[in-house]
């Protein structure tokens, strides 16, 4: 029997319904870590001390730098998840992009916007 070179219509169709998924909780994510940026509003430190001033003011930009980290982080995973419904659209998902083999499904479930295969990817580190 030869060898599978890419995933079935309904093989596509499972891994579309899991990455729409985590699209969905992804930009939900997203939206809450740009409002925690954009959050102009809320607990003030107008009325304290101003040594606890500007120890607050000091966690405060610590908070929005992390929090801005972590928005660049979502948005690149968000792309990812919207790439890898371009290769369903394309029937090339699921494909190892160095070898041209099928990553295997167990690996797509638990990194859905996989371009390698486990071995290429340990193999790049």
């Amino acid at each position: 029997m030869a060898e599978k070179t890419r995933y079935s219509d309904e093989e596509l169709q499972e891994f579309k319904e899991l990455i729409l998924g985590k699209l969905e909780k992804a930009k939900h994510d997203y939206d809450l870590l740009r409002a925690q940026l954009l959050n102009t509003e809320g607990n003030d430190i107008a009325d304290t001390s101003p040594t606890f001033k500007v120890l607050e003011e000091g966690a405060s930009v610590l908070g929005k730098e992390e929090a801005g980290r972590l928005a660049q982080r979502q948005a690149k995973f968000i792309n990812s998840l919207q790439a890898a419904l371009v290769r369903i659209e394309n029937k090339t998902y699921g494909i190892d992009r160095v070898t041209g083999k099928l990553i295997p499904k167990e690996r797509l479930r638990a990194v859905p916007h996989a371009t390698l295969g486990i071995e290429q990817k340990l193999g790049n580190k």
